[in-house]
């Protein structure tokens, strides 16, 4: 009887542990591996995509987004080579890389940005609105003193961008009519909050900035163009010219994690938070480029 409860017993035990072993195997395969999508490029989508990736975490734990900066040049360049999964930028990779280079990426427009004149809060008082001709000559140091366009007298202190900048190459484009900016006359920084902080402590300072920059945000003061003001409504209404498409690029669309990622962005959930962050949803748009 002995050998019989001892048989018995183990047959138990080794049915127990199958099953254990069973239900072990099973939660394994149930695992989420881990996944971290990285991305650069531009400051002027940096808030939005860092925004994104706190959110993206909360639904999908799994998955880690880092990002940085360095401007739409290097974000181009470090999604080209494969540094990076995406490469955010403000303006179309044809206007930063090779025509092969371009063709292997895959452009994904997210939204709409809008980038306006900032200057020192003092200026503010005089200066409320630049017609685009004197916008020009400040940007290339062919007008050096704010007494020239109705400001007090004033030496003017440009604050500009770096060659890789989509930032730069979209005001250049839409504000400046292609024309120059007087670099060797200026500071230059690619970081946003050091232009707003730069503009913000130098009296008769001037730069540009993305409006997702001045939401709540009264250091400095915005100017209208043309007596157009750079607000949204007016981005939306096509009154305003100086916006552009925000890309998030991706080599190929073999990266799901990527995409997916992108996909979260531009859906509709998280398109109800764009606005408060100062972009454009592109859907909303009245005119095209």
């Amino acid at each position: 009887m002995k050998k019989i409860a001892g048989t018995v017993l183990g047959a138990v035990m080794m049915l127990a542990a199958a099953s254990s072993a069973f239900a072990n195997g099973a939660k394994d395969s149930e695992k989420v591996t881990a996944v971290t999508v990285t991305a650069s490029g531009s400051s002027a989508l940096l808030p939005l995509v860092k925004d994104a990736a706190g959110k993206y975490k909360n639904v999908n734990p799994a998955v880690s987004v880092n990002v940085s900066g360095g401007g739409s040049g290097t974000g181009l360049a470090q999604v080209s080579d494969g540094s990076v999964d995406i490469g955010n930028s403000d303006v179309f990779a044809e206007s930063k890389l090779g025509a092969d280079k371009a063709a292997a990426l895959v452009d994904h427009k997210v939204c709409i940005i809008t980038m306006a004149p900032v200057i020192n809060n003092d200026l503010a008082k005089t200066v409320k609105s630049l017609t685009k001709q004197q916008l020009i000559g400040i940007f290339t140091a062919k007008i050096t003193n704010w007494k020239d366009v109705g400001g007090p007298d004033e030496q003017i202190l440009l604050v500009t961008r770096p060659a890789t900048s989509g930032t730069r190459a979209l005001f250049k484009q839409y504000a400046l009519d292609n024309n120059d900016e007087a670099s060797n006359k200026s500071l230059e920084t690619d970081d946003s909050g050091t232009l707003l902080q730069t503009v913000s402590q130098n009296r008769g300072a001037v730069g540009y900035l993305a409006l997702s920059y001045l939401v709540n945000n009264t250091a400095v003061s915005t100017v209208s163009l043309d007596g157009v003001a750079p607000t949204m409504e007016n981005t939306y209404n096509g009154s305003y010219p100086v916006w552009g498409y925000e890309h998030m690029y991706t080599k190929g669309n073999s990266n799901k994690a990527a995409n997916d990622f992108i996909a979260y962005i531009m859906g509709s959930d998280y398109g109800k938070l764009m606005e408060a962050q100062g972009y454009c949803v592109a859907s909303k748009m009245k005119v095209t480029r």
